[in-house]
């Protein structure tokens, strides 16, 4: 495998290790303390609505992240071994 998709793929796992992290604390740990972070407005509990509503947000922004670094990894990684294939094409040589 050449080197600019061996890069692409080990930041790809690295990305998702990391989105799925703040995913799994997001979902579990938060809401697991949202009992515990008790605090009212007008007399109404907040802390689990707020564990439902802002976790919604903050999927919505993994996959806006995910998008976007992933989009920008693709155009690299394509660039790199276009660049690296465009050598190769010229003087007829075959990769390995």
């Amino acid at each position: 495998m050449p080197t600019a998709a061996r890069i692409h793929w080990t930041q790809t796992r690295r990305l998702t290790a990391a989105l799925l992290l703040v995913w799994f604390l997001t979902s579990f740990v938060l809401t697991y303390f949202a009992r515990e972070l008790r605090f009212a407005v007008l007399g109404w509990p907040v802390s689990f609505y707020m564990a439902a509503q802002g976790s919604l947000l903050v999927y919505l922004l993994i996959v806006l992240v995910y998008a976007q670094r992933q989009n920008a990894r693709d155009r690299a990684c394509a660039a790199a071994l276009a660049a690296a294939a465009a050598p190769e094409a010229s003087t007829g040589a075959t990769p390995a």
